[in-house]
């Protein structure tokens, strides 16, 4: 339970990151989650993923909603810093914290509840206005916290734990996300750490909004026969795209790989996406051949994962609006209160 406190002893032979952490040191309290989740398993994605970038966890600010996926950074990194906002407002959120101090770096973490229904609108905002921020759904197809109701991302025609068929049409985020102009877009499955954790890191490094739509079965209420949600079937119809590593700018790339196997995106820190590319015709940085390789696969009923967008040119939300490069929290009360003769300019402008 979160009441119980990890111990803190540690081996000596424990291995330490370049700043001087250990692994232990990104984690949170003890999960009260359900045993096997998947949601546990995307929280031990992102400790590992900050300790190998080596984030400093005081640099880092981690937002969530409601539900069990909202839950989940209590049990990550717990000494960054945290706020867990209303049902599906933790984009706007995110967003007044980004704008306030942009020398964090944002993860925000939700799930299909928080962000394809009450959150839908929000999501939509935090895409489209090109918020610096990871935003990761934890994505199960179910209310779990209100005992397995269908949420928005279930697929037509799958079966509840109690027998019910859904009748609707589910919401594809990633879909959404590239339709609305996120500029990093990718998807994985909760049991794949070897894609899934250099996928995190990926996205944390990425200059501008970063969705992974990541599919983690809710063992209590949607792991049967019948979901399209559970374990079995995500193993069984998973079509990855690529495979993706992250070289930090400090690190020699010392891998060969075969020719015309590997692709190099370069982000806005120095650090390098490698893309070991699975699908013969896949390109990651044609937003409309990846809409369109999304839909194609998914009516032969297989789940397109890995790093399936990425823009090598994204800009986010302070260069849009031209801020300051000082956090606006930091600002003083001379840049603030310029005086009357730069109201008089300003005024004058707009006449």
């Amino acid at each position: 339970m979160t009441y119980i406190t990890k111990p803190r002893l540690l081996a000596d032979v424990q291995p330490r990151n370049a700043i001087g952490f250990t692994r232990r040191d990104y984690e949170g309290r003890v999960s009260t989650l359900c045993a096997g989740c998947g949601h546990d398993s995307i929280s031990a994605a992102i400790v590992q993923a900050a300790w190998e970038l080596d984030l400093e966890p005081h640099r880092l600010a981690k937002l969530s909603g409601i539900g069990c996926s909202s839950k989940t950074p209590d049990y990550f990194l717990g000494a960054s810093h945290g706020f867990n906002s209303v049902h599906g407002r933790m984009p706007s959120v995110a967003t007044g914290a980004n704008l306030a101090n942009r020398d964090l770096t944002y993860l925000g973490v939700s799930g299909d509840g928080d962000s394809a229904s009450i959150g839908i609108g929000q999501f939509a905002h935090a895409m489209r206005r090109g918020v610096n921020l990871t935003y990761i759904v934890e994505n199960n197809g179910v209310y779990g916290l209100t005992k397995g109701q269908f949420s928005a991302t279930a697929d037509k025609g799958s079966k509840s734990k109690k027998g019910v068929l859904n009748p609707d049409s589910p919401i594809d985020m990633v879909a959404l996300a590239l339709q609305l102009g996120a500029s990093y877009v990718g998807r994985s499955f909760s049991g794949d750490k070897d894609q899934l954790v250099p996928l995190i890191k990926g996205a944390l490094r990425h200059k501008g909004p970063a969705f992974i739509d990541v599919l983690s079965p809710c063992v209590t209420f949607n792991n049967h026969a019948g979901s399209t949600k559970s374990y079995d079937y995500v193993r069984e119809h998973n079509e990855a795209v690529n495979r993706l590593e992250v070289i930090l700018p400090r690190d020699a790339i010392e891998a060969s790989y075969e020719p015309g196997s590997l692709r190099r995106v370069v982000q806005h820190d120095g650090s390098m996406l490698l893309l070991r590319k699975l699908g013969d015709d896949y390109d990651p940085t044609d937003r409309i051949g990846a809409m369109n390789h999304l839909h194609e696969r998914a009516a032969l009923g297989e789940i397109v994962t890995g790093l399936l967008y990425v823009d090598e040119g994204a800009e986010d939300l302070h260069r849009h609006l031209n801020t300051v490069e000082t956090p606006l929290n930091q600002l003083g009360e001379a840049e603030l209160c310029p005086g009357s003769q730069a109201l008089d300019a300003l005024n004058a402008s707009l006449r």
